[in-house]
């Protein structure tokens, strides 16, 4: 049951865009009796708000084309998307994530939001990461409750985050324990920065800037023999980061919940659908599901990673071929626990009398239910943990069924 209608919910830093990298922890080696699992968790916050209908495109929807314009994804055609079902397509630069879904294993959770309805960014992500309804109300994040929650009869080691990057994020933030590690090479600045950095070395001390200007030189010379392009730095960091955590969280004795967390992904101006920026982002979160696939080895039967965001951005396009903050957006899930292949959805439609305040994609699916889902099927946390430790406030949001495989 793969389509909008069928498959329907219930209405129930590092410098710059590379991203900063986060989190782990351990987990019992079996989550559940009934079968000899050793469950892995990876959740990837995308930072600056998604546009779920670039990423994702409803192409079944007659209002689609009209309202995003050059940005919307095509079923056919230059630059086509690639072929869900018969209704969406994904935006071209997710062809592993694509792969993943054909072979049942990555799951697309479409129309969904937190319970925030603003646009403030600031308060957005601090209700994604700390899990309250509310902003500014706690100083922990929800994934690091979910590790002071793990029962710790089935605990094979002291329960430890890790945090991958100069600073933990609040969603692993708290009580639980956290150590650091960070890639070691970094994404470059800006040529707008170094620049300026420069000119501020030219006027002050000339032999410094002479250093400066010379290591310039050497890293356009280093990323031309890599062949990447422009922001291509991004990118690189984006996998680095997930080879990296790929390869602790394989490890018998690694952690076994992580949270990465990237940058870049407000796009006010020049967003690009199919191809362009968005795309371009997209096929380094790409990356990221390819290298935990592979990184993960056997581990990666039992893994779920999952992406979300802030909140999704307009319908329809702004004056600079972006769009602005929105509401519904996307989930992205993948790995081989995940009950792939599907669409879900209670599709709202994109007619203006069903757009949320004339402007945004409706959420009809609370990500909390989202989540709450792959935390009880996967890691076997029991309702009361889920709504009265990691979701406070959450009493009616009922986790959703069928996202993991059993």
């Amino acid at each position: 049951m793969d389509d909008h209608r069928s498959c329907l919910l219930s209405r129930r830093t590092v410098l710059l865009a590379g991203g900063a990298i986060f989190g782990s922890a351990f987990l019992p080696k079996s989550a559940h009796a009934s079968r000899d699992r050793d469950p892995r968790l990876v959740v990837l916050v995308l930072r600056g708000a998604l546009d779920g209908l670039a990423t994702v495109g409803p192409t079944g929807d007659p209002d689609y084309l009209n309202l995003h314009g050059p940005l919307a994804l095509r079923r056919d055609g230059p630059n086509a998307g690639l072929a869900l079902n018969d209704f969406f397509v994904l935006n071209p630069g997710l062809s592993q994530f694509g792969r993943m879904f054909h072979e049942k294993r990555a799951a697309v959770i479409h129309a969904v939001a937190t319970s925030y309805r603003e646009r403030s960014h600031f308060d957005g992500q601090d209700i994604l990461e700390s899990g309250f309804p509310q902003p500014g109300r706690t100083a922990s994040g929800w994934l690091n409750r979910v590790i002071e929650v793990l029962p710790k009869g089935e605990q094979t080691k002291p329960t430890k985050g890790l945090a991958l990057g100069a600073v933990a994020p609040l969603i692993m933030r708290g009580s639980a324990p956290v150590v650091g590690w960070a890639p070691t090479n970094l994404p470059g600045a800006s040529d707008d920065l170094v620049m300026r950095l420069l000119s501020l070395y030219q006027a002050n001390d000339p032999a410094l800037a002479k250093i400066f200007e010379q290591a310039r030189d050497v890293e356009k010379l280093t990323n031309r023999v890599r062949g990447q392009v422009p922001g291509g730095g991004e990118i690189m960091m984006m996998r680095q980061a997930a080879e990296g955590a790929a390869r602790l969280i394989a490890a018998d004795d690694g952690p076994r919940i992580a949270a990465l967390a990237f940058d870049g992904w407000d796009t006010h101006a020049n967003e690009g659908g199919p191809t362009g920026r968005l795309a371009h982002l997209l096929s380094g979160l790409d990356g990221v599901f390819h290298a935990f696939e592979t990184g993960l080895g056997a581990a990666w039967r039992d893994t779920v990673v999952v992406a979300i965001t802030e909140f999704g951005r307009t319908a329809k396009i702004n004056g600079t071929t972006g769009t602005d903050h929105g509401t519904g957006t996307v989930a992205l899930l993948a790995g081989g626990a995940v009950q792939g292949g599907r669409v879900m959805t209670d599709w709202p439609g994109l007619a203006m009398n069903a757009l949320h305040e004339k402007r945004d994609l409706r959420p009809t699916t609370d990500l909390r239910a989202v989540l709450k889902g792959i935390l009880a099927d996967h890691l076997g946390l029991s309702d009361a943990s889920l709504t009265e430790k990691i979701f406070p406030g959450s009493l009616g949001v009922k986790p959703m069924q069928g996202l993991i495989a059993v």
